[in-house]
Formats: C-alpha cells, structure tokens, sequence
C-alpha cells in the first residue's frame, strides 16, 4: 500500500476517533457550562490545563523522543535496547509522582496558591497527571512500534469516555462544588485504570520486537542529549494553550476564560487531523533516516506536508462554517468565540505549510536548535497577551497566539534550513520539481 493511501486510511481511522471523542468531551463541557455554571468549567480547563503541564514533565522529555527510539529499535531487531529505555523512563514517572505527592501541595502553599482550585483538588489532580503521563509515553512507544491505532485510542476514545461517566455519576448532586469534586475523583480513577491497561499493550507490542543488537553503552546519553530539549519544546508546543490559558487567568473573567478555552479546545481537535497524518508516517521517517535512505525521507516527508497542507486548509474552512454552531452548544454567550476561534485556525495552516522542523531537527542530532524558535514563540505570546487582551479582549488573545504560532514556526524552518540544509516546507515540492519525481 502507498503512504498516501496509508495516510488516508489510517489516519482517517484515528481522527474519526478523536472526533468522536471529543464530540463527547465537548457534551461534557457543554453540560458543565449549563448545569454548574460557566465558573465552574474555567475552574476545569484550569485543572486540565495544570494536569497536561504537570504530565509533559513527569517523564523528563522521554515521552517525547519515545516514537523515535521505538521505532529506531524496533527497525534494528534491538528488543534490549528498547527495554533499558522504557525501563527508564517509566521509572522516572514514578519517581515524579513521588516528588509531587510529597512536596506538590506545600508548594503550592508556599508561592501564594494555597486556596487555588488546584490544590483544592491536589490528589485527584496528581492522579490525573500521573494517569495522562502513561497514556502520553504508551502512545508515544506504541506509535513508534507501528501501533498507531493503539497509541491513540486511549486519549481518544477512552479518556472521554470516562470523563462523561465521570459528570454522569456526579451531575444528580445538589451542591455544585461538591459535584466538581465527585466528578475529578472519579474521572482520576477511571483514567489512571485505562492507562494502566495502555500499559499492557506497550509490554505486548514491545515483546514482539526482535532481539538481534547488543546493548550500547553509550545510549543513555544519546537518550538525554535528545529529551532535555524535547522537554521545553513540548511543554511549550504541544501544550501551547494551556500555558496560554494559565497566563489569561489573570487578564480575563472566567467566563471569558471558559469562551477561550473551549476555542483552544477546538483548535486542538482539527489540529489533531493534522497530527495524525505525521502520526502515521514518522515511524517510515525514522527508519529512512536511520538506514541512512536521504531520498526516501524527504519523500515522505514531503508527501506527509502535502496531505497535512490540504487538511488544513479543508478544516480552517470547516471551522468557519461550523463553529459557530458548536460554540453555541454551550450556551449563546460562547458564540463571542466564534471570531477568536477563527483567528487560531489559521495558525494551524501556517504551522502545517511549514512543515515538522522540531522532528526533523531532532532527528538530524540538532534538537538543542530548536529552543530558539521556542524561546521566540512564547515571548511573544506573553507579550502579545498583555498587550492586546485589554485592548481587545477574546479576539486580542487570539490574534497573539496566532503571531506567536507564526513567528515560531517561521523561525523553526529557518533554523532546519540553515542548520540541517533541510526545507520541510510543502513549498520544497514545487521549487525542486525534478527531485520529487525521482524520488
């Protein structure tokens, strides 16, 4: 089968499921907004947003390198390997969640956050973050061991799943503030089951690698030269809005906050669409690249951007037209997000037309060439906030996540440019015709 038919069908497969799933989480959102008022929903994405960020740390950047090790030893018949790596950074989760259930909450105490929501609900929170991390490094092993399909069905299908059970249970309950609290109990319990069982199909999938390489002495440091920057660069990539919305808690109600949040929650699932096209084909990336195979890699990739370039485009418009009508399931006062939701869409086709040049950095040994472009994006989020939120409030927040987004993804392909002498831009196929019908 050719990657294009691949990309078709199985990341088609997964966003379907993340539809769907967020289809219910969106129901979730929605009934909270009704039911218990929209204070209490900024009160959750809060929470969710505290928890994501709490995750993206806990295994020290190792679940962001996992999809490329995997795959890396898997290629090699390295079964060994493979365990030594995963052994480390499951241990390094546990030892996190230890940390933070010992000095997280007197922490919290100590710089002022003492009666925050987050430390009103500290255990389920550090519950959830432990049973988000799991899910975050099985999907990112299961990926590279070519199990798509398992890698993301537990975020996707599952994790909404418990999370309706969750307010189902708790909705019939008298008291708000109580509910909310049943609610979290329930949601950290049924999560962390899930993932533990996530797990197994890590231990499954891993088994079946061949075992045919020695252990290298020298991967451990291999390991840490790529995941020190990863952490930065996922903390700020992938959970770009929950540091966003964490720094608009104390520029908007939250009311306004809740309207923001359910955007960015949007964004995320259409961005999802475009995540699943690389999803499907980075494990064909990092065998190219590792059995040294330059002219299939750069096909890949640029078959990869060209299909991402289309979805992208296809969803910006779909949002357009639909949005609207999605924000209004939350009540008519979520329709004032109909403006900023647009704004942030775009920034997914910017960031799609330029191309996975993190990943490319990363696999190239320059991962540490990121930062800059990082560095760059969120300075001119923070800027851009306090800048143009009083001005402008919802949309004044959206127009700077979008300049951020821009200027980082900018940088980011100028930096594999001059630094790996790579254009993982979708405009590389056109500006070298002759190369892409070779290849």
């Amino acid at each position: 089968m050719s990657l294009y038919r691949r990309l078709a069908s199985q990341s088609s497969v997964i966003f379907a499921a993340r539809l769907i799933g967020a289809g219910l989480i969106f129901l979730v959102q929605a009934l909270i907004a009704r039911v218990w008022g929209a204070h209490i929903l900024g009160e959750y994405l809060v929470i969710v947003a505290t928890v994501n960020l709490v995750a993206v740390v806990m295994p020290l950047g190792f679940q962001n390198i996992g999809t490329y090790f995997a795959a890396e030893y898997r290629a090699r018949g390295n079964r060994r390997q493979l365990v030594a790596f995963l052994t480390r950074t499951y241990g390094h989760v546990l030892a996190i969640l230890a940390v933070l259930l010992v000095f997280g909450y007197p922490l919290l105490g100590f710089v002022g956050l003492g009666e925050s929501t987050v430390s009103l609900h500290f255990l389920p929170v550090c519950l959830l973050a432990f049973g988000t991390t799991m899910v975050f490094v099985n999907g990112a092993v299961l990926v590279g061991l070519k199990r798509p399909l398992a890698g993301f069905l537990a975020d996707t299908m599952f994790r909404p799943m418990v999370v309706i059970g969750g307010f189902l249970a708790a909705m019939s309950m008298s008291d708000p503030d109580a509910a909310f609290t049943t609610m979290l109990w329930l949601i950290a319990l049924g999560y962390v089951t899930v993932s533990l069982v996530h797990f197994c199909f890590v231990v499954a999938a891993a088994g079946k690698v061949e075992d045919t390489s020695e252990l290298r002495a020298g991967e451990p440091r291999r390991w840490w030269r790529f995941a020190v920057p990863w952490v930065l660069i996922s903390f700020a990539s992938d959970f770009f809005f929950d540091i966003d919305l964490l720094l608009l808690s104390s520029l908007l109600s939250r009311e306004e906050l809740a309207i923001f949040g359910v955007c960015t929650r949007v964004f995320s699932l259409v961005s999802f669409g475009v995540a699943a096209i690389y999803a499907v084909t980075m494990p064909e990336m990092f065998e190219s690249e590792a059995r040294s195979d330059r002219a299939g890699f750069n096909r890949k990739i640029g078959e990869a951007n060209l299909v991402a370039g289309v979805i992208s485009i296809v969803l910006f418009l779909a949002v357009l037209v639909l949005g609207p009508f999605a924000l209004m399931l939350f009540g008519p006062t979520f329709l004032a997000g109909a403006v900023p939701l647009a704004v942030l869409c775009l920034a997914l086709v910017v960031r799609s037309l330029l191309g996975p040049a993190s990943m490319v950095l990363s696999i190239h040994d320059r991962p540490y060439a990121s930062l800059p472009a990082v560095a760059l994006g969120v300075a001119t989020l923070i800027g851009g906030n306090f800048v143009l939120v009083p001005m402008f409030g919802l949309t004044g927040a959206a127009v700077a996540a979008l300049a951020a987004i821009a200027l980082w993804s900018g940088a980011l392909w100028w930096t594999a440019l001059r630094t790996a002498g790579m254009d993982v831009s979708i405009f590389q196929r056109w500006r070298h015709p002759a190369e892409a019908v070779a290849e």
